[in-house]
């Protein structure tokens, strides 16, 4: 009979419990941080390769939590009721995580604490979403909007909406942000053209676009550090 195999019967280096402890959360993998809530694998297999199988059951990788139910991921197998349900808490328990941070007005300086804020928001997504962010002097974030969904070309994005919006929200600098669903946030031609576009309109404006930084899996692209676009510091 094929043995069921724990967390504890991992090599020590493979064991996300340890890399937590020794390298913090962040520095576990999707697959990882599922082992660590289901804690055992199926017949013959490690929890980890087990909650490989759970990001592989959907099109939506980690979202899969959210988005299959808990009947759904029965059918994974290895996964039970007890599993199904833990995992559908965490998913819930993420979701509400989100949304309690969302209604908090943070104070973000600097390309690196603004991509850490959107980084879990949109480095998931399936399609490009691009987002305002708009700041107020002190760089407290007044809100953010989505400006569209499924391209970046800058025949397609107003300046008049992302403007418009800013305005109703007394914003004193933008920042724009999307992501890339290839993981790979190196920016396309399409990228710098609307980034130039929207930084002219900008300084017209008297509302700086002051980066425009791109999500990729766990990296982005600052233009603004990489010198793609005129700004002062955040």
């Amino acid at each position: 009979m094929n043995k069921t195999l724990t967390m504890k019967e991992l090599p020590d280096p493979e064991r996300p419990y340890e890399k937590c402890l020794s390298r913090g959360a962040a520095a576990l993998s999707d697959a990882e941080l599922i082992s660590v809530v289901i804690r055992t694998g199926s017949a013959g297999e490690r929890c980890t390769d087990l909650a490989a199988r759970v990001l592989n059951a959907g099109p939506d990788g980690i979202l899969n939590l959210i988005h299959l139910s808990a009947k759904e991921l029965t059918q994974i197998r290895g996964i039970g009721p007890v599993k199904a349900v833990q995992l559908k808490c965490v998913g819930e328990l993420s979701r509400r995580i989100a949304a309690a941070s969302r209604h908090v007005s943070p104070v973000l300086s600097g390309p690196e604490e603004i991509a850490a804020y959107y980084m879990e928001r949109m480095r998931h997504e399936a399609k490009e979403v691009l987002v305002l962010a708009m700041f107020d002097r002190k760089n407290m974030l007044l809100g953010d909007e989505v400006i569209s969904v499924g391209t970046s070309n800058a025949s397609l994005i107003s300046p008049g909406e992302i403007f418009r919006t800013a305005l109703r929200s007394r914003a004193e600098f933008l920042i724009l942000l999307h992501n890339h669903p290839s993981g790979d946030p190196e920016p396309s031609r399409e990228d710098i053209d609307v980034t130039s576009r929207l930084g002219q309109c900008g300084q017209l404006l008297g509302i700086p676009l002051m980066d425009h930084i791109i999500i990729g899996d766990n990296c982005f692209f600052s233009f603004c550090e990489e010198g793609l676009l005129a700004c002062h510091d955040i």
